[in-house]
């Protein structure tokens, strides 16, 4: 989503570029040590050496994609649209998760960093503005991004909230297929076909009346995580909603992801842990 234009105090783009430039460094010196077991060794110098000798230059440099996202947050001047505190509930979960299946809702100034923190893994941006897109991919063609559209608006919010309450809307099935008026059924193939194990809804517009609104994405995104597979690799789907202090961002994700799949809310961001309901087990729709 093309962000409002904002110009952030110096303290504040000081801190979160420092901020952000520690958790990329801090993710690739955990991937690093994970993935090199000599690190754990001790250091006689005698093998050192000898792994010196027989190693390539390229053991321990930073991927350019890293590089180029220290880079672009340290000259920035432009801040990402979560705060420090919301950014950080997020970036446990992938600490612990990635490299992993991350559905981003939305396209903008943090989706560099997201795509960086889950190094590695695949990173999918839905945006609704066909032009933004194209002015993002000219500057980060690395990222992974995609045009959807919204046959919602926010002033039809309520009589969603209805419809979304009967028997097609709370059975499990595949989004695509879903006879639910709320279920996005125009996604790319590679979003039904991929197990999502985060996903953020921080997108499409939601501030007018004349907007698409939240209310099919945050839906789609819990369904998703309902009808996951249960199988090796599978199990529960972390989904982030953010500006939550917005009528529609509350009320739908307490309706549809459910009050007691809430995990914590930081500020304008509530983190949800839903289940696959496809695990053999009777679950409600929403925990009793």
């Amino acid at each position: 989503m093309r962000p409002k234009a904002h110009r952030p105090s110096n303290l504040k783009l000081l801190t979160v570029g420092v901020f952000v430039a520690f958790l990329l460094l801090f993710v690739l010196r955990s991937s690093f040590s994970s993935s090199n077991p000599d690190a754990l060794l001790p250091k006689d110098p005698k093998i050192v050496t000898g792994r010196a000798e027989n190693c390539s230059r390229t053991c321990t440099k930073i991927p350019p994609s890293l590089s180029q996202v220290l880079i672009h947050y340290t000259t920035s001047t432009i801040t990402p649209q979560q705060t420090l505190k919301e950014i950080k509930v997020t970036s446990r979960v992938l600490q612990k998760k990635s490299p992993c299946n991350f559905l981003v809702f939305g396209l903008g100034h943090d989706s560099l960093m997201w795509a960086a923190l889950n190094h590695g893994g695949r990173t999918i941006f839905l945006e609704e503005d066909a032009a933004w897109i194209e002015q993002i991919r000219r500057r980060f063609p690395m990222l992974e991004s995609y045009h959807v559209t919204y046959d919602s608006r926010v002033n039809q919010a309520d009589e969603l909230m209805e419809v979304g309450k009967g028997p097609e809307c709370t059975a499990i099935a595949d989004a695509r297929y879903s006879m639910c008026q709320l279920a996005l059924k125009g996604l790319p193939t590679e979003v039904y076909n991929t197990e999502w194990d985060l996903i953020m809804v921080d997108a499409p517009t939601g501030f007018h009346d004349e907007a698409p609104g939240r209310m099919t994405a945050i839906y789609t995104a819990g369904m998703m995580a309902r009808n996951r597979g249960s199988g090796p690799g599978s199990g529960e789907t972390d989904v982030f909603v953010h500006d939550v202090n917005r009528e529609v961002e509350d009320k739908f994700s307490r309706q549809f992801l459910c009050e007691g799949y809430m995990k914590k809310q930081e500020g304008r961001l509530r983190h949800f842990t839903i289940p696959s309901h496809r695990d053999g087990m009777e679950r409600p729709f929403c925990p009793l």
